[in-house]
């Protein structure tokens, strides 16, 4: 059965509508665990579906714009669906559901008496509305909106529990966001003052007549607030300092998700309102610098979640160094990339909640003996790490092969120190993970130098543990099934981009030529392609 192009505009607006219909719900159920449990997972469903309708559309009838309540384009709200934003919205939505099913194991195992559940899940499904708004976003203004979605439910997130390390974290969070927010308040600022619309397809147009010192002023500032939310040096470092201390979920979201829709914002707009390449060299610098330092903090850890926040930094740089490229083959990279890190650094953080629960730390000084109490959680964190680290056949591998194809390409000497720095960064990452390898499941625990500390019980959303003797531990910390089965089914799905890695690069490429030739977006939501030509 062939579906109708028509099926599209109705369509777009459902990954944000239904999951701010099941916040509601989650809501009106507060004190229901269960009932919350199956709204939150039906409508986390529901929008993998449809994102997937969505993508599938997108790819074979092309980019299409829906005005909402029927306002002609700049009056009402402007939604795109084109190969790119499809994509962003399939990848995240299966992340969202997959931590959804690992967060409703851990509450099942440990009870939900004392749990804040009936907050947890409404905010969650917000966060996923505002990561679905902020994809599709047409125009400035609402893509300003989405990111404030995020940040309102993210700071709940991030903060439930109430602890103190989690508040001071929290504070941080906020305190950068609401900085890049003012910054990206200042460029839409500008934007409308100099243009007189926040339509991305009319500043697309209406940029092309305003002074060159005025185009790049925008630019600037849109970039430095993207940069901050994207965690690209030198505007990174508020993030290792803030994931760690949330709860496993909610730090598996975060790494995977919210840094990814900076990224994408610095793609939509460096190729649709500035693509004549004026920060091109100082994206690239960025890239490195991103790459090489990252990985250098990561390497200086001793705790995993915060090693794992610093290759989270580090591999933002790759995304960086194709956008930076300028080229349709270094744009194809980039968006593989992000596709990829999605999938693979949720992965790893869910992975490391399982040791945590397992073996009660997450630090490297106290761990140790994991391949033989469980191996099975071996294979799981080894799977997902070497496709991090790019080791072949993997999609980490075949990501950094397209854009090290593509810095070759461009053949500028920049390109060339970039390619030399993504090997490193590359050969470093691999250094990482064997260190985290090594000692977690092959160093005997007697052998750490805390070693015969642990955690008390099993951590949850609240975090109200006391360190004990590891052999004193009253609650062993076993892995419920309904947290095991959907990390697994995450480094499934990582892996099918390798085994799909044709047909998808296939897609990265057609997004790729689409984002090289704004006429294409222009046209699809003013009807007038030759407006930008």
């Amino acid at each position: 059965m062939t579906l109708s192009p028509h099926l599209l505009p109705a369509l777009a607006p459902l990954p944000v509508l239904v999951p701010l219909l099941g916040a509601a719900a989650t809501l009106v159920f507060g004190r229901r665990p269960r009932i919350q449990r199956t709204f939150t997972l039906v409508a986390l469903t529901a929008v993998v579906v449809i994102t997937g309708l969505l993508l599938y559309l997108a790819d074979r009838d092309g980019t299409t714009a829906v005005q909402v309540g029927g306002w002609e384009t700049p009056i009402g709200i402007t939604l795109v669906v084109d190969r790119l934003s499809s994509a962003m919205l399939l990848v995240s939505a299966i992340v969202l559901l997959a931590v959804s099913v690992y967060g409703a194991g851990q509450n099942i195992r440990d009870g939900d008496q004392r749990q804040p559940t009936s907050i947890y899940r409404p905010t969650y499904l917000v966060l996923t509305a505002g990561v679905s708004a902020a994809f599709l976003a047409g125009d400035l203004f609402n893509l300003f909106v989405g990111f404030e979605m995020l940040l309102a439910a993210s700071f709940v997130l991030l903060t439930v529990g109430a602890t103190t390390e989690r508040i001071r974290a929290g504070v941080g969070y906020v305190m950068v966001s609401m900085l890049s927010s003012l910054i990206f308040l200042t460029g839409i600022g500008l934007a409308y003052a100099t243009t007189g619309t926040l339509n991305l397809a009319q500043l697309a147009v209406r940029l092309g007549a305003a002074p060159d010192g005025v185009r790049t002023s925008i630019y600037a500032v849109l970039l430095v607030a993207f940069g901050i939310k994207a965690a690209a040096f030198p505007l990174s470092n508020w993030l290792p300092d803030s994931y760690p201390s949330a709860p496993s979920p909610v730090t598996a979201v975060f790494a995977g998700l919210l840094t990814k829709v900076g990224v994408y914002s610095i793609i939509r707009t460096h190729t649709l309102l500035f693509p004549d390449g004026g920060f091109d060299t100082v994206l690239l610098i960025c890239g490195l610098l991103t790459m090489v330092i990252g990985i250098l903090g990561a390497i200086a850890q001793h705790d995993i979640r915060r090693l794992l926040s610093f290759t989270l930094v580090s591999h933002i740089g790759y995304m960086i160094f194709g956008v930076g490229l300028a080229t349709t083959a270094g744009l194809a990279g980039a968006v593989f990339y992000v596709a990829h890190h999605i999938l693979v650094q949720t992965t790893l953080f869910l992975v490391v909640g399982l040791i945590e629960r397992q073996a009660g730390s997450t630090s490297l000084r106290r761990l140790g003996g994991l391949a033989a109490a469980s191996p099975a959680l071996g294979v799981l964190f080894l799977v997902p790490a070497l496709n991090l680290g790019g080791i072949p056949p993997f999609s980490g591998f075949i990501g950094k092969v397209a854009l090290l194809q593509a810095g070759a390409s461009d053949g500028s000497v920049l390109a060339w120190v970039l390619v030399g720095g993504a090997v490193l960064t590359s050969l470093l990452t691999l250094y990482a993970i064997a260190r985290v390898w090594v000692k977690v499941f092959w160093r005997p625990r007697t052998e750490a130098p805390e070693g015969h500390l642990a955690a008390a019980k099993p951590p949850t959303l609240i975090e109200d543990s006391t360190d004990v003797l590891y052999d004193e531990r009253t609650d062993p910390g076993r892995i419920p099934p309904l947290m095991l089965l959907p990390t697994m089914a995450l480094a499934a799905v990582g892996l099918c981009l390798t085994v799909l890695a044709g047909p998808i690069l296939g897609i990265a490429d057609r997004a790729a030529a689409d984002l090289h030739d704004p006429a294409v977006y222009v046209g699809a939501v003013l009807g007038e392609p030759e407006a930008y030509r």
